[in-house]
């Protein structure tokens, strides 16, 4: 069964970064676009961050909630996508997940919804404080 694994998360201040990693258990990572999303305690899973297949171009799309913070990116030989955090405030504080595309090898250019994406991990946990 196909799963991604998150790693990475920790505790850090305000002003912070953090880099998040994405490996993939049972599928080839270059060949989907991976979604990076979050869920606060209380709040639905929300998309921030998704990068195309390697094939497409790698092209990124973000959320405006961490749009010019966070940086998505993909080593194809690492077979590894990473998001990198910066600036980071406590509303960024969240369980952090990753999960790959299943409709096609580019990001919906549109939103990031997670009912297009499979093969979830267990997360990395975020906690900023202020």
């Amino acid at each position: 069964q196909d799963q991604s694994v998150e790693s990475g998360g920790g505790s850090v201040q305000a002003g912070g970064s953090l880099r998040l990693s994405c490996e993939a258990d049972g599928y080839t990572l270059d060949y989907y676009p991976i979604g990076w999303f979050r869920q606060a305690p209380g709040k639905e899973r929300e998309g921030i961050a998704c990068i195309g297949s390697s094939g497409t171009g790698a092209t990124t799309v973000y959320s405006d909630s961490v749009k010019g913070r966070f940086t998505i990116s993909r080593d194809k030989y690492k077979e590894t996508v990473y998001l990198q955090m910066n600036n980071l405030k406590p509303e960024d504080t969240a369980m952090y997940y990753c999960a790959k595309r299943g409709v096609t090898s580019a990001c919906n250019p549109d939103y990031i919804w997670e009912y297009e994406y499979n093969a979830w991990g267990q997360g990395t946990q975020v906690t900023v404080s202020s």
